[in-house]
């Protein structure tokens, strides 16, 4: 394990979908990282308890979703007791000083990140990676929001991001020239309910071939 160059994604992951697991294997290649860890958050201070899975259920969910031997799914922030990213960081590098660890977010991210405790500690912490996702107008306007300007002196080229995780922070990528992928957690939530709201079909109407 000493020397790993180490991808962090946290998250509810609830539930986990394939646009994780997209992501993680293009920041696999691109980061040109030895592993990538999904962190699964057993609660997300800034989301609701409310509609939230079973955290067992979401681990294990994770697993079957990851399906790769260099993405591990870990329920560390469970068994560290962190609440929250910067914290959980500094724990992290406490136990593992030989690992270079860097933060995987979607731009949507970059534009909530000033809403967490100590946001501007994670980006002095370890070097962030910014994965593209969403509306093309993210990109747009995560670039001008307050995490992205404050710290703009340190953002480093797409085109050394294979170096990125042996750089000293702050240092910050946006990946934004690569395949999107369709899959939120949102959508998939909201798919269910509406699923589970419908029905199960009437077996009366049901058609019939004669």
């Amino acid at each position: 394990m000493s020397g790993l160059r180490v991808g962090l994604l946290g998250g509810s992951f609830n539930p986990a979908h394939e646009g994780h697991r997209h992501i993680s294997l293009v920041a696999l290649e691109r980061l040109a990282l030895d592993q990538v860890w999904w962190m699964v958050s057993p609660q997300n201070p800034l989301k609701p308890v409310s509609g939230m899975a079973d955290f067992t259920h979401r681990v294990q969910q994770a697993r079957d979703i990851a399906r790769h031997p260099r993405i591990v799914v870990t329920d560390v922030e469970n068994r560290l007791g962190t609440r929250f990213t910067a914290e959980t960081v500094k724990r992290l590098q406490q136990r593992h000083p030989s690992m270079r660890f860097v933060w995987l977010m979607g731009a949507d991210n970059l534009l909530q990140i000033p809403e967490w405790r100590n946001w501007r500690t994670i980006f002095n912490a370890l070097p962030i990676a910014i994965l593209d996702r969403g509306p093309y107008s993210i990109f747009y306007r995560a670039l001008s929001g307050q995490a992205a300007q404050t710290f703009k002196p340190f953002r480093v080229s797409a085109s050394r991001a294979s170096r990125l995780a042996d750089m000293d922070a702050p240092a910050w990528v946006y990946l934004r020239d690569m395949k999107r992928h369709p899959a939120s957690a949102t959508g998939i939530r909201e798919a269910a309910r509406s699923r589970q709201s419908s029905g199960p079909p009437d077996i009366n109407h049901a058609g019939t071939s004669s």
